[in-house]
């Protein structure tokens, strides 16, 4: 006889084993009966075990794939981010040295602007090692107003662009007159090749900083010369052609000896340098035979000392 109220069953079984002792002391069933009956209630049990175990399977292959797709996900906005601050900071880089190299040029020639030039110069006779000549030579382009009074101011910014690219062209550190440049060595290994400014106005200056001989400057200042007078200036304006503009150079060839002669004085002997290459290339303007003007100087006690210059062959 079955108890009335459910509770008299005992308590309720939790695991396979507590459920068959739970159905034989409280269901009393024939043995063949019972061995169905657990028989049956072992396979609902074992499927619904394989249930579970495939849902836990897929449940932590979902999260599994998940958690992949989230650090790759992370990981490429890393990457974006790491590419944005990048790219970022290289603009900033190459906006901070276009801005640095506009502040150094002359907007027109694109050459260096004087007070530039003028650092470099004095950073050259402080460092360089290397005790053989240089030249710095001071550049006018002969009656200059008059072309551009005639001519108009356009046509006479065409002259002096002109020939700030003759300049470029013909009075060149690396050239092979000058045999060695200033990148093979030396401290300046780094420093920029285009060592001409635009002194201002129509007038423009030069440092050569690696010649063998002092007359190889002559050479280099006679070959700018020549190449502004062979100029087919009619390609700049038609009435150029029967009066075509001239240059007057004036040089100091510098031996530049010992550095320590140099370093100390390296300011003073750059204003110094750059005073009489501009008097020499006013006495070249009375001098129209040659219209260049040199002399070749050393530095003693720390003034710079004119010595007679080997005339050019």
């Amino acid at each position: 006889m079955r108890p009335e109220n459910s509770a008299d069953y005992g308590p309720h079984p939790e695991t396979f084993h507590e459920l068959q002792m739970w159905m034989h002391e409280n269901l009393h069933l024939p043995a063949e009966v019972e061995a169905a009956l657990f028989a049956a209630v072992e396979g609902v049990f074992s499927r619904h075990e394989r249930l579970w175990q495939d849902s836990k399977q897929d449940a932590i292959q979902a999260l599994s794939t998940g958690f992949a797709e989230k650090m790759a996900r992370v990981q490429r906005e890393l990457q974006a981010k790491d590419a944005t601050v990048s790219s970022i900071s290289h603009y900033f880089e190459q906006l901070v040295a276009d801005l640095t190299d506009k502040s150094h040029r002359d907007p027109k020639t694109k050459l260096m602007n004087l007070g530039h030039f003028t650092q470099q110069l004095e950073s050259f006779l402080a460092l360089e090692q290397r005790g053989r000549w240089c030249a710095i030579g001071l550049v006018d382009i002969a009656n200059f107003k008059t072309f551009n009074d005639a001519l108009g101011h356009p046509v006479g910014d065409r002259i002096i662009e002109r020939v700030a690219l003759l300049l470029r062209e013909q009075v060149r550190s690396d050239d092979l007159i000058a045999q060695e440049s200033l990148g093979k060595d030396g401290p300046f290994s780094n420093s920029p090749r285009d060592l001409h400014a635009r002194f201002g106005g129509d007038e423009f200056c030069f440092l050569i900083p690696a010649l063998a001989e002092e007359r190889q400057a002559y050479a280099v200042g006679e070959r700018f010369r020549a190449a502004v007078a062979g100029f087919d200036w009619s390609l700049e304006h038609r009435q150029l052609a029967a009066h075509p503009p001239q240059v007057d150079v004036g040089v100091v060839c510098l031996w530049l000896g010992r550095m320590a002669d140099r370093r100390f004085v390296a300011r003073p002997l750059a204003a110094a340098l750059i005073q009489r290459a501009d008097q020499l290339m006013y006495q070249a303007k009375g001098a129209r035979a040659s219209r260049i003007q040199m002399v070749s100087a050393k530095v003693v006690d720390g003034k710079l000392v004119e010595s007679s210059a080997e005339k050019p062959r």
